[in-house]
């Protein structure tokens, strides 16, 4: 274990994606992080505290009084920060054979890990405990996953529950760090949890399994392994250094320019880097996108003629989500008017099925009133996987409940509904007429039908924000679900957008 707290030291996060940010940041360190970065951050910190307010402050009714139980809480440090206070505190509590302990922190010369929870089993092991806002599992009749409540970690012990692990890298990585410090203290007990959006539950998973990938991850961040220049990736969107990277990659033309991360991969291996090398090469489509990427060109037409389907009655949808909690508003568009159907109490409950079966059924009073006068009827969306798993999952968790005239319903209903062919998924009939160096988002093709968003700026990382904000009951949350409601309405309107262009044909779109 190290003597002294670092700011340099490799966290869970730096093993994911883009290594030549460890190199930005050794160079830059007083680069700030950004405003997503600083979210998320704070949307971690508030999990944390209400995770911490459910751990157990002593033994509960029934518990045996001979057990002696002491919890310490340790400040928590910016991951930034020095963090040697809080690494000596960890040790001194273990030490003490504290039953719980939060806010652990355990480093070495090159990595840190920032343990929520520790929990003090009965053979004098420690479980380590994350908290993640990830959905850590998920319901799966047939499976057995250990699982313990967070009102009884250092308390009880894990039961089998009918869930399924789901994998996600930090995750894993944070859990294999802490196990390896454990371990070195001689007090591992083989095991890690992660508590997620849930945050009632912790869920238990071996952590040896986890090892391999991570010594291949630490392998990679060795000086000598470190890339010495940039290369695009997704992330690069929301990075601190992208500023700086993108003039080296635009001095060198590198190829990631056009086709980010692994896309590139083939024509790398054929000995072509730049995006001015796979347009000299005429190879088709490939070459013909980079040219357009070049010209700033946003779409190409595949086909010689565009059109989009087309109803009497049309209804345009879109939903927001929070998270992997629930779906909090329904959006749709009839062409003339918007029609929100929102909630903002916390997910999960009786407003949240409400608000769905308000919706349902004005969605579905709007198609029998279209089909009771003989007219057809289409609801259209912009890629519908979100939709789909929403309708799914909003009438799996909440069919049948009724309140007042509407009811939730059941998973069959929906469906049949998103079966049919009066549902249809725009993007896909976008996809199969479109094609483009920068995706076909609805941020990328809205525009070209002539639309603008009124929060231009406004994406995911923000509304997932603005969710959080929008909860409480101040200027600042009225303002936020103001917000929400104009975006909603905004990605309702353009899917119409651009279903009219489409049906005229895409004008000002080059063929391919």
């Amino acid at each position: 274990m190290s003597a002294r707290g670092s700011s340099r030291r490799v966290t869970a996060a730096d093993l994911v994606g883009c290594r030549y940010r460890l190199v930005q940041r050794s160079r830059h360190p007083e680069v700030p992080r950004t405003r997503p970065a600083l979210m998320r951050g704070e949307r971690a910190g508030l999990a944390r505290r209400a995770v911490w307010e459910r751990l157990p402050v002593g033994p509960a009714r029934g518990d045996s009084r001979a057990r002696r139980f002491l919890r310490i809480d340790i400040p928590p440090v910016p991951l930034d920060g020095d963090s040697f206070g809080a690494e000596l505190a960890t040790l001194e509590a273990v030490a003490a054979q504290a039953t719980l302990i939060t806010g652990a922190v355990f480093a070495t010369d090159s990595w840190r890990v920032d343990v929520d929870i520790l929990a003090r089993q009965p053979d004098g092991t420690y479980l380590p405990v994350i908290v993640s806002n990830h959905r850590v599992a998920r319901s799966a009749e047939g499976e057995a996953t250990p699982v313990i409540a967070t009102a009884r970690l250092g308390l009880g012990g894990p039961l089998d529950a009918p869930y399924r692990l789901r994998h996600h890298v930090a995750d894993g990585y944070r859990l294999a760090l802490a196990a390896r410090a454990l371990e070195d203290l001689g007090v591992d007990g083989g095991w890690g949890a992660a508590i997620g959006q849930d945050r009632t539950r912790a869920f238990l998973t071996p952590t040896a399994p986890l090892q391999p990938a991570l010594t291949a991850a630490l392998a990679e961040i060795t000086p000598e392994r470190l890339p010495t220049v940039p290369r695009r990736v997704k992330e690069c969107a929301s990075c601190r250094f992208w500023p700086m990277c993108e003039p080296e990659l635009v001095a060198m033309d590198d190829i990631s320019l056009f086709l980010p991360g692994d896309r590139a991969r083939a024509f790398r291996d054929r000995g072509i880097t730049t995006v001015t090398g796979l347009i000299d090469a005429d190879l088709g489509e490939p070459s013909r996108l980079a040219r357009a990427w070049r010209d700033g060109v946003p779409l190409l037409r595949r086909t010689d003629t565009v059109t989009a389907p087309r109803a009497d009655v049309e209804i345009d949808v879109d939903m927001e989500a929070y998270l992997d909690q629930g779906a909090y508003l329904w959006g749709a568009f009839d062409g003339a008017e918007y029609h929100p159907f929102a909630t903002w109490t916390p997910l999960g409950g009786d407003d949240e099925a409400e608000n769905f079966a308000r919706f349902w059924a004005w969605l579905q009073a709007r198609r029998a009133q279209a089909h009771d006068l003989g007219l057809s009827f289409a609801a259209y969306c912009w890629s519908n996987h979100g939709e789909n798993h929403w309708l799914t999952m909003s009438a799996r968790r909440f069919g049948g409940r009724r309140y007042g005239d509407v009811v939730v319903p059941d998973e069959q209903e929906v469906a049949e509904f998103i079966a049919s062919d009066e549902w249809i998924d725009l993007f896909r009939t976008v996809r199969s007429q479109l094609i483009g160096p920068f995706g076909l988002g609805l941020k990328v093709v809205a525009p070209e039908a002539g639309y603008t968003w009124a929060d231009g700026d406004f994406d995911g990382e923000e509304s997932v924000n603005a969710r959080r904000l929008a909860r409480g009951v101040d200027t600042q949350a009225m303002e936020m679900r103001e917000r929400l409601l104009r975006y909603n309405g905004d990605d309702c309107r353009a899917t119409a957008a651009v279903r009219d262009w489409l049906r005229r044909g895409a004008p000002g779109t080059p063929r391919l």
